[in-house]
């Protein structure tokens, strides 16, 4: 059954994204199909070569990884964005990325932001980077431009307006910073200010990098930091999560528009919501059941749906001993219904590791894909269940191989929850895509005009496109030609 159209839901028209194992989207997806884990282990002789002790390395209680890396985050180029070689030295490497990976994501949905008649916002968070603040200070790499001017190359509060500034964005330009749920929160932030008419179009989403990640921890009972270094999501041998670099971006717009303008729509966002605990909660970083029940309850209402029209939800899914109990509690309250283990659950962090200023965003765009490709993918590690999770008394059951996601009574919906450290909690509903026709064939042949900066990059960009044709051979040339 369809469901009657509000006027409110969101359009996702682009998406991009770097992760652990995975340049971009497309390798993202190919990973998540296969089950593929992208943390980084290293051996003693890596230790050993990092100059870590002997007596750290035969500590049982030490952890011999690297997290989830992700290559290139010393790579900018620096003069497409107008910046000088010191400059881009000095400048946070989230901040270098950012740059590069909001314009890849409006060209993603078709735009140039330089030639786009309306107003577009951006909305997203970065990881406080002290380690490189220091690096730039003590070094005396500032000292060429002065402090002024090489704080807003290092200070993640500037992330948007910085961006907004070198790409011509004239709608609201938001940095946000709620831990954990911050990409997640600036994406429901960029939906209201497209319900508001604050802006045409919005980017929405967060950044994650450690540049200096660190070589192994120590694991420490009740902390979020697992004793192996794997994510065990709802397992009953769960203990933690790994940390891990990445960024995702999302581009946003109201879905009347979105479709009027023909533009490639990836999923639909029907409903979106957040809150924060408040002190009803044992402290200040703990969970709490009713704090997160509320918030998706909420969503749903806002999405006008019934809880059991959901086939999936990407959950926050850390893998701690009171973090996934509480998720799933809160998720069973919320969702209240009689209906018994229906809806697959799982949890990217299995995958890439907790990507903190951009987990949500990350969860946000495996759910796209999900619904996109009509496909179910496994979330890792799971054998059985945490004791203290009652599964077959809830909606839910956790999702471990590749299932095709099919055709029900209502189109496939999806909904992702992000929870931040200190209470602030984030849920969207998402629906697939409604029916689009592409481009008519027209005339009998295509031209299509590649742009570059340098000759390099226009080669490159066509050995991208051939490979895209390649992978997609069923794509249709007059859309690629009319984008």
């Amino acid at each position: 059954m369809k469901r009657q159209e509000t006027g409110f839901e969101i359009a996702i028209i682009g998406m991009s994204g770097k992760f652990p194992g995975a340049v971009d989207i497309e390798a993202f997806w190919s990973n998540l199909e296969r089950g593929v884990e992208s943390i980084t282990f290293l051996t003693d002789d890596d230790l050993r070569q990092e100059g870590v002790p002997e007596n750290v390395i035969h500590n049982p209680d030490f952890v011999k990884t690297k997290g989830g890396e992700i290559a290139g985050i010393d790579l900018f180029d620096r003069g497409f964005f107008g910046y000088t070689a010191r400059e881009a030295e000095i400048m946070d490497p989230q901040l270098r990325l950012f740059h590069e990976f909001t314009f890849w994501a409006l060209e993603n949905a078709g735009y140039d932001p330089f030639a786009y008649e309306g107003a577009i916002g951006i909305y997203a968070g970065a990881l406080p980077n002290f380690d490189w603040q220091a690096l730039v200070a003590l070094s005396g790499m500032s000292r060429q431009i002065g402090a002024f001017a090489a704080a807003q190359l290092t200070e993640k509060s500037v992330l948007c307006t910085r961006v907004a500034y070198k790409l011509n964005l004239k709608g609201p330009a938001v940095s946000v910073q709620t831990a954990c749920s911050t990409s997640l929160v600036a994406v429901h932030m960029a939906c209201r200010a497209l319900l508001t008419a604050e802006c045409d179009m919005a980017v929405a989403g967060g950044v994650s990098i450690a540049p200096f990640p660190a070589i192994g921890y120590v694991y420490q009972d009740g902390m979020i930091a697992s004793p192996d270094g794997h994510c065990r999501a709802f397992d009953a041998d769960a203990g933690g999560t790994n940390g891990g670099s990445g960024i995702g971006l999302v581009v946003l717009k109201r879905l009347k528009q979105a479709i009027a303008h023909g533009d490639t729509i990836h999923a639909v966002i029907l409903g979106s919501a957040i809150n924060n605990d408040g002190i009803q909660k044992v402290g200040f970083t703990a969970p709490s059941v009713e704090g997160q029940r509320d918030c998706i309850k909420k969503a749903l209402k806002i999405a006008r749906i019934e809880p059991e029209t959901i086939g999936y939800v990407e959950a926050h899914g850390t893998g701690t001993h009171m973090g996934d109990p509480i998720e799933i509690e809160a998720l069973t309250q919320a969702f209240a219904t009689p209906k018994r283990e229906y809806c697959a659950i799982g949890s990217v962090k299995t995958n890439v590791g907790h990507l903190d200023r951009a987990a949500g965003v990350a969860g946000l765009i495996k759910a796209v894909l999900s619904l996109e490709n009509k496909k179910l993918v496994p979330s890792l590690f799971f054998e059985r269940p945490n004791p203290k999770i009652d599964f077959k008394n809830s909606p839910f059951f956790v999702n471990t191989s590749n299932a095709s996601w099919e055709e029900g009574d209502s189109p496939r919906r999806a909904a992702v929850s992000s929870f931040g450290i200190g209470g602030t909690n984030a849920h969207i509903i998402l629906e697939e895509a409604p029916m689009q026709s592409s481009s008519s064939p027209g005339r009998r042949y295509q031209c299509i005009v590649l742009s570059a900066m340098t000759s390099e990059a226009l080669e490159q960009k066509s050995h991208d496109l051939c490979q895209y044709l390649e992978n997609h051979p069923n794509s249709n040339l007059a859309d690629i030609a009319y984008t």
